[in-house]
């Protein structure tokens, strides 16, 4: 696989494909990355290695048998799932074979950039490598002698935006700023390069991204989406996945893992597991420490984590409901439920009450710097889907909508009145509705949801994953203001006036 110029010096041979890119990983650097996942749809890390450092498939020579792919690609991997050290032999690799090649590391903090750094040191420090350092690496630049380069870039829009490599490697994306994510999106360009055994070739520019995901809809939830799209090459693993290899004399029936593993850890007759970096007994001890939902979302990543939500009883699986040939629209009392807006948007809810008392969110309206008017038209006319249309029996409102408004000098409610409208702002604290918005999604008494949405009513869907409070301040209330509050208001608004119970207010002349 190699072969010397000079004295001191190691030219290594381009890998001729996956098989000789494991069996140079193995024995030259004396790691073993796992290539068979343990999780159904999830990906081995090794999976990753291959795609980067072949970009896809289009080195050493492209395959007619395999199909495209996206260059791009994400890795969405569990907590100490070895995302950052993976990053790191991706850039080893990519500075050994390519040389000339330019890499970036960008991470969700410059703390977090050093990290990937720390470990690209201890590789460099191998008897194999270390001969190849162009002087000592810095704290912020690897350099090879046959000129290939490795950077750390501050979180900055100054340092992203002066960049023109061919790597980029984002690490803990989910801790970005958008705007410098956006910014990132811009910094590679390709190069021609001159690789060991292959001759001149194109080195092509591409962005990864490496994260666990924490947020619902928030970046590295948007970016995986763009996978779904075919724009980006997903690559999910999580801690079941990169488990060392289970010894045969632990039984399986008494393992807390056996729910996720299934005894795959141990591997099957004439199929030997390489294994993963962390232990059994660990793996076992971490999930003692934490809640199911905790586990499944930072160490299994089958979703994101929802402690901070405002709506941890909404379930898409559950309550999103208008899929397939046996949807049919039920039949009840159209109404509709509307958040105030004007800058921000303005959101309409019609719904249908069912005869059982089921509420059922068939359609949604969702508007900027549109007056009042415009939108009291909308109510009286309908929704105009499955057949619903005209005025809704009565629209729930924000009981401050009593005040007058600054673009018309009227009260909000007041100029729905004037359009024939039957209003109802049923006055209640925020946590008293969102507690009957919750009691639909999940009643107590163990009955099944009293709550649907159509799927067509994306921002509400999106909303109510997403509506959350302070990550930061674990005592507070008041859910953020962060522009998934207005649909989740709308149906509050709706809820509250359907569900509260009539209050008696007696006084003394």
């Amino acid at each position: 696989m190699s072969g010397s110029i000079g004295a001191d010096l190691e030219v290594h041979a381009f890998p001729s494909g996956e098989d000789a890119l494991h069996r140079w990983i193995g024995s030259t650097l004396g790691i073993d990355v796992p290539r068979r996942s343990v999780l159904d749809g999830h990906a081995a890390p090794f999976a990753y290695l291959s795609h980067a450092f072949f970009e896809g498939g289009a080195l050493p020579a492209p395959s007619p048998s395999r199909p495209a792919v996206p260059l791009d690609c994400i890795v969405w991997a569990n907590r100490g799932g070895g995302k950052t050290f993976l990053g790191a032999l991706a850039t080893v690799l990519d500075l050994v074979f390519k040389p000339g090649i330019e890499v970036r590391i960008l991470g969700g903090s410059l703390e977090q950039s050093k990290r990937m750094l720390a470990h690209l040191r201890k590789l460099f420090e191998r008897p194999a490598l270390a001969p190849m350092l162009d002087g000592r690496i810095t704290e912020r630049r690897v350099r090879l002698a046959n000129g290939s380069v490795a950077e750390v870039l501050a979180q900055s829009e100054t340092s992203v935006r002066g960049t023109r490599v061919q790597k980029l490697r984002c690490d803990e994306v989910e801790l970005f700023d958008p705007e410098l994510w956006e910014a990132a999106q811009l910094v590679t360009r390709s190069a021609e390069l001159e690789l060991p055994g292959l001759g001149r070739r194109e080195v092509r520019g591409s962005v990864e991204c490496l994260s666990t995901m924490h947020r619902p809809y928030g970046l590295m939830h948007r970016v995986v989406g763009e996978a779904a799209d075919g724009r980006r090459e997903l690559f999910r693993w999580g801690v079941v996945d990169v488990l060392g290899t289970c010894e045969e004399s632990r039984p399986c029936e008494a393992c807390a893992l056996r729910p996720e593993c299934g005894g795959v850890a141990k591997g099957g007759p004439g199929e030997p597991r390489i294994g993963g970096h962390v232990r059994i007994d660990d793996a076992i001890r971490m999930k003692s420490r934490v809640s199911l939902a905790t586990w499944e979302s930072e160490m299994l990543c089958l979703r994101p984590h929802r402690s901070d939500s405002v709506y941890p009883e909404f379930d898409p699986a559950v309550h999103v409901v208008g899929e397939g040939s046996a949807w049919r629209t039920p039949a009840g009392t159209l109404l509709a439920g509307m958040d105030f807006g004007f800058r921000a948007p303005t959101v309409i809810l019609w719904a249908v009450l069912d005869s059982a008392g089921v509420l059922w969110v068939l359609a949604e309206r969702s508007k900027a710097e549109t007056v009042l008017e415009d939108h009291a038209r909308a109510l009286q006319e309908g929704p105009g889907v499955d057949g619903l249309s005209g005025a809704p029996a009565w629209v729930g409102v924000d009981p401050a909508g009593d005040q007058r408004n600054d673009q018309t000098a009227k009260a909000n409610i007041l100029v729905l009145r004037q359009a024939t409208l039957r209003v109802c702002c049923k006055r209640l604290a925020t946590q008293e509705g969102i507690g009957l918005v919750r009691a639909r999604l999940r009643p107590a008494a163990g009955l099944g949801p009293r709550l649907f949405i159509h799927r067509r009513c994306t921002h509400l869907i999106e909303s109510l994953a997403k509506y959350h409070y302070p990550e930061h301040n674990p005592e507070s209330t008041t859910p953020e203001k962060d522009g998934s509050d207005h649909a989740a208001d709308a149906l509050r608004y709706l809820v509250q006036n359907l569900d509260a119970p009539h209050r008696a207010e007696f006084g003394r002349y």
